[in-house]
């Protein structure tokens, strides 16, 4: 994938800036291709499910725009505990043709709603040891407002809608959890 690259411009002290911009008459500013490129930059989805194990700077790349001055994330990682049992590590499966048909769905109801440019949001599935991420979510907008409601949005309604389950992996035992906002789990 991409990465950020940061330089800087080094002036000596004898460069002598000007106080204005030069004024040029008869002259129409002209966009250079890149600003136009800019402007017309189309947006996106990407959604990924993968046994790799899943890096933020990747995905926030992935939604990185000159047009926007907000990137929010939400990355669910793995707990070392749960109800008092020590976890080992999360096992996650899906149903693949349903769960990227409904992220997809989640993607155009947040483009409904807020002003979005890019929508990142990437599942692993297979084994997630502590510490690691288990889903990373990533939107870019103008403002953040936009980007912070969408990625509540985003994990909210993948918890609720689409279908991953998850196994918890102790260290005597297993169990295979539901989501308690899962329409399909009796909440009994």
């Amino acid at each position: 994938m991409s990465s950020l690259e940061i330089s800087s411009s080094c002036f000596n002290r004898e460069t002598k800036l000007p106080l204005s911009p030069p004024l040029v008459e008869d002259s129409a500013f002209e966009p250079s291709r890149k600003d136009i490129d800019e402007v017309e930059e189309k947006s996106k989805d990407v959604i990924n499910f993968t046994a790799e194990k899943l890096s933020v700077d990747e995905v926030s790349q992935l939604v990185i725009s000159p047009l926007c001055g907000a990137v929010s994330l939400f990355v669910g990682t793995t707990r070392n505990n749960f109800e008092g049992k020590k976890v080992i590590s999360l096992e996650y499966e899906a149903y693949l043709p349903m769960a990227k048909n409904e992220v997809k769905k989640i993607c155009s109801d947040i483009r409904q709603k807020w002003p979005v440019k890019h929508v990142a949001v990437f599942h692993r599935l297979g084994l997630v040891p502590v510490s690691e991420a288990s889903i990373i979510i990533a939107v870019s907008s103008a403002h953040r407002a936009a980007s912070l409601e969408a990625v509540s949005y985003a994990i909210d309604t993948l918890k609720a809608k689409v279908p991953i389950w998850k196994k918890e992996i102790y260290e005597e035992s297993s169990s295979w959890k539901g989501n308690k906002e899962c329409f399909w789990v009796s909440n009994n």
